[in-house]
């Protein structure tokens, strides 16, 4: 028995619903918010530190406790969205984001802006579930619903793009709140237009919301998270491994909860569809390996290759380019060719991609970078495209919401990973740079502690350190690149079994 998708009988109503496309920007509105902000905190750290003076530990639940939340909740609103409405919760979420952003911006300690992170994570979990939810009951036509995921998809990897270079030129020229501000004009407009253009979408059925499963998700998710990025951090302590069998067990009883209850938070026999399975397993190690990629890329071009923020930011625009170009077009090469076919060959193109990465030096030239920036657009592009499409058409419109967390879930657990597991090996050969005598033990702890540490020390020790601490970092994104290279091509081959006779829908 095969995970293909059979073709759905659509009638011509029900796949042209009117006014479909005006509602699609209005969903690529809210995804492209969500993706600016996950991407333009980053730049804004340095600022935030002179500011607030936070400690070392607060400056770290400053950018890790957004996407916890987010990890922890993705999961239970998309399945509140199914039992209350998706464009209910998508517009009340959407008005608590940019209300929050407001408190963002104008934090005054570092205990008040990670309050208002983890706030903002509550509400940007409402978004993501939702804007995909609304697209699979939005386009009942097959060809129709696999470009509006394009679109989609494109639209979240423009807006990764897009986070750098506005952050930059907002760093450039305004304080580091300014980054949070961005997102005001933009709410504005998304509930506004949403309000009238959007139809709403439940279960007609759903059951009972229920609190103790959500609960065992937010602690487990989050406990394992946390969990993976301390042990990468500070190694394997106690503490670390008493939380990772909290989550552990939270995630167990979560899973054994929602297999006993009649009508559960979320259908577990959803991984019975082998399909739905391999995209979200396909998708968690794509993430997985590209993650040491975007998270030290930007440290590269900055602090290895004295790049201004904004430069920084455009820089990396070929890899956002290259997705939104597959993204568009992913839906028509998996129907000419094959759905395992495409996914699989995005995968073995970024894995390549991240390889001739490893050939990095302070002095490459930037056609070499944008190449190999623009082979992982391309490909990436390509698989999540596919991958998005698969999931959606794999379940009932009614379990969109809930299926389309598993999907975004699949993200956040892969970025954690990623970040925590190549994170770590970056981290231990930085560590291990050899310092010329005077080296304060600041400089070890990160490229940026370096840099600002050269600023008090005598011309050529500074000089000396700065060689060495970079080509350190250097060296350690090359095994990083490696890595993930290692992860997308065997990501590929598992695809190519895994999606084997996967189809998407035809047209009726």
């Amino acid at each position: 028995m095969t995970s293909t998708v059979r073709p759905a009988r659509v009638t011509e109503t029900e796949g042209r619903r009117p006014g479909r496309w005006a509602a699609l920007t209005v969903l690529v509105l809210a995804v492209l918010l969500v993706a600016v902000d996950a991407t333009v905190l980053g730049l804004a750290t340095p600022y935030i530190s002179e500011d607030l003076d936070p400690s070392g530990t607060q400056l770290l639940w400053i950018g890790d406790v957004y996407s916890f939340v987010i990890a922890g909740l993705l999961v239970s609103m998309g399945s509140l969205g199914d039992r209350i409405g998706r464009k209910r919760i998508l517009l009340v979420g959407a008005t608590a984001f940019g209300a929050i952003s407001v408190l963002n911006a104008y934090a005054t300690t570092p205990g008040m802006l990670i309050a208002a992170r983890a706030l903002l994570g509550v509400a940007g979990a409402t978004l993501m579930p939702a804007t995909l939810a609304l697209i699979r009951n939005l386009f009942h036509d097959p060809r129709e619903r696999s470009l509006a995921v394009g679109i989609w998809g494109a639209a979240a990897s423009a807006g990764t793009a897009v986070g750098p270079i506005a952050g930059g030129f907002l760093l450039e020229h305004f304080w580091w709140g300014s980054v949070f501000l961005i997102n005001l004009p933009v709410m504005v407009v998304l509930v506004v237009v949403g309000s009238r253009t959007l139809p709403e979408s439940r279960n007609p059925d759903p059951g009972p919301w229920d609190l103790a499963s959500v609960l065992l998700s937010l602690v487990g998710m989050i406990a394992v998270v946390y969990a993976v990025k301390e042990a990468a951090t500070h190694g394997l302590t106690a503490v670390t491994a008493v939380t990772a069998l909290l989550g552990s067990a939270a995630l167990w009883g979560f899973v054994h909860r929602q297999l006993t209850m009649p009508r559960p938070l979320l259908d577990m026999r959803l991984f019975r569809n082998r399909g739905f399975s391999a995209a979200v397993l396909a998708d968690l190690l794509t993430v997985l390996g590209m993650s040491g990629l975007v998270f030290f890329l930007s440290q590269y071009l900055q602090l290895v290759q004295g790049r201004r923020p904004f430069e920084a930011g455009l820089a990396e625009l070929p890899a956002a380019v290259g997705a939104v170009a597959a993204g568009l077009v992913a839906g028509r090469a998996a129907r000419r060719y094959s759905v395992r076919a495409v996914v699989s060959g995005g995968l073995a193109a970024v894995g390549v991609a991240l390889a001739a990465l490893t050939t990095l030096s302070q002095s490459t030239g930037y056609p070499v970078l944008g190449a190999a920036l623009l082979v992982v657009g391309v490909g990436a592009g390509f698989s999540f495209t596919v991958t998005a499409d698969v999931i959606l058409s794999s379940v009932p419109k009614d379990q969109a919401g809930a299926a389309s967390a598993v999907s975004e879930t699949a993200y956040e657990l892969g970025a954690a990973l990623g970040i925590a597991l190549l994170g770590s090996i970056v981290t231990a050969v930085y560590r291990g740079f050899p310092a010329p005598p005077g080296t304060p033990a600041a400089a070890r702890e990160s490229l940026g502690a370096a840099v600002e540490a050269s600023t008090a020390m005598p011309a050529p020790t500074a000089a000396a350190m700065l060689t060495a601490a970079r080509d350190s970092f250097t060296h350690g994104l090359h095994l990083a690149s490696g890595a993930g290279a290692a992860v997308l091509l065997a990501t590929a081959v598992a695809a190519w079994f895994l999606l084997k006779r996967q189809k998407l829908e035809s047209a009726a």
